[in-house]
């Protein structure tokens, strides 16, 4: 239980650090997520060690990098997914919770191999695939938001 507090106290300090540091860095964030959807109609989604709650898989798109390659790059980190289509663009969603200047790219992915189940790491300490209707209790706003689009058919949101 210590071990909870100390991460929900230090998530929102590490959270701006990161994000004061990417202000300077970088003009403006951009990131690259999947929804990975299996052939059950399951999503895959992952929990970070930095921050709470269950996710979609994903993370910035890096200096060079094109989304796809982005996105390719964060599946296979923190799924060990591999797309073998190319997927569909979901939306971009404006991402104010992280900064004034933060963007997400959603891509809906049908088309993937995973041969073998990811190994919790330092960033990555679980994952899983889980049915639209019976998600963990802690899963993301943003996250539900999005399956919600793609699942039932809600209206897309602007904001991540």
């Amino acid at each position: 239980m210590k071990l909870h507090r100390l991460r929900r106290t230090l998530e929102p300090l590490l959270r701006r650090g990161f994000h004061f540091y990417w202000r300077f860095a970088r003009g403006a964030t951009l990131g690259a997520f999947g929804m990975v959807i299996d052939g059950q109609g399951r999503v895959f989604l992952v929990k970070h060690s930095y921050v709470s709650g269950w996710h979609l898989p994903g993370g910035g798109v890096e200096t060079g990098e094109t989304l796809r390659t982005a996105l390719r790059r964060e599946l296979r980190e923190e799924g060990n997914i591999r797309l073998t289509a190319e997927p569909a663009l979901h939306g971009v969603f404006f991402n104010s919770r992280v900064s004034r200047r933060d963007h997400v790219a959603l891509f809906v992915v049908r088309d993937f191999t995973q041969p073998s189940a990811p190994v919790p790491d330092r960033e990555i300490v679980d994952h899983g695939f889980f049915a639209p209707g019976a998600l963990p209790p802690d899963t993301g706003r943003a996250t539900r938001a999005r399956i919600a689009e793609v699942f039932e058919g809600a209206a897309p949101s602007e904001v991540w």
